[in-house]
Order: C-alpha cells, then structure tokens, then sequence
C-alpha cells in the first residue's frame, strides 16, 4: 500500500511531490474519456432572465456610484487648483513664507553674529598665543644667552690655571714640591677607604 505513496525518482531540493490522482497539463486524456464531449449544465430560462437583470441592475448601480465620486473628486480638485480654496492657500502659503523668510533672517544674523564672536575670540587667542611664543623664545634667548656667558667666565677661569711656555718653569716646581698620591681605593659612598704610601 505504502509502495505507491513513494516518489518513482529522488526528490531534489525545490521539487514538489505531485497531488494524488491529479495530471499536468499535458498528458493526453484518459483513453476512457477521449471521445466525451461535455454538455453544459443545463440552465432554467426565468432563473437566467433574473440573474441577467439582476447583474444589469448592478452594473448601473456601481457605474452611477463611480461617476458621482468622480465627479466629487474632480471638483474638489479643481476648487483646489482653480476656486476659492486655492486663493485662501495661495494667501495662506504667502503669509507662512513671509512669516519663515523672516525667520530665517533673524536665524541668518544670529548666526553670524555667533561666527563673529567666535572669529574675534579665535584671532585673540592666535594674538596670545603668538605673544606667549615670543615670550618664550625671549626667555629661550636669554637662558642661551645666560650659559653663554657662564661658558665664557668658565673658560676665563680655566685660561688661569692653563700651563703656557711663560709658566712652564713654576708649574714644574709647584709639581714637585706638592706630589699628589692617586693611588687610592674608595668605597660606594665616595669616601676614601686606604691611600697608598708615597714612596
């Protein structure tokens, strides 16, 4: 029984299993029903006379009913586009574009009154802070200046204590009478833990 419920081929993704007992469009007809000829379901005539004029009725009625909405459609339309009603838009649209022309200049000077302030506060603080660069450069100079001078009154200093062809002769006395020992041990603290005898 179940044998006849099961597909002939393997069913593939998107392919639908047929209806019981149903057949596509083209296979022929049942060898059975090949000579029939079907005969239309037979009709009474008063029954067709009331549904003729019943079906006539309904046309003029809808009919009468779409050509009045048309009409009200088209009307309002053209009271809209040509009447009364499109003078008192016409009138009410000029005013409310009057009404946001002024407020878009109140808007327009409001704004630019805020990019002037803000134009006047920006060139400040260039101002200022052009101004702190030149003090800082100032103060660059005058620290470069500063140690300039400390190097120079270093080196005049040390030019004093330079051994030259005119000092040569006492600085070599000054060497022999006052040895220095440099033969010492200090510890981690820099102090000197045993100096070794002059010999």
């Amino acid at each position: 029984m179940w044998a006849r419920w099961r597909p002939l081929l393997p069913l593939r993704p998107g392919l639908l299993i047929p209806a019981r007992g149903r057949k596509s469009r083209n296979d022929p007809p049942a060898k059975s029903k090949a000579e029939r000829l079907r005969v239309p379901t037979p009709v009474e005539p008063a029954e067709l006379l009331v549904v003729k004029e019943r079906y006539r009725q309904y046309v003029a009625i809808i009919g009468a009913l779409r050509a009045e909405f048309k009409e009200e459609m088209l009307r309002r339309r053209y009271e809209q586009e040509v009447g009364s009603l499109a003078e008192e838009r016409a009138k009410i649209e000029a005013e409310e574009h009057q009404r946001l022309m002024a407020f878009n200049s109140l808007e327009n000077e409001r704004l630019q009154k805020i990019r002037e302030e803000r134009r006047q506060q920006e060139a400040e603080e260039e101002q200022e802070q052009k101004r702190q660069a030149a003090i800082h450069r100032a103060k660059k100079r005058d620290e470069f200046l500063k140690k300039k001078e400390q190097e120079v009154l270093h080196l005049q200093e040390a030019v004093k204590n330079f051994i030259t062809p005119e000092n040569l002769d006492q600085r070599i006395e000054e060497a022999l009478d006052n040895p220095k020992n440099y033969n010492f041990a200090i510890d981690k603290e820099g102090r000197f833990v045993r100096r070794t005898v002059k010999q």
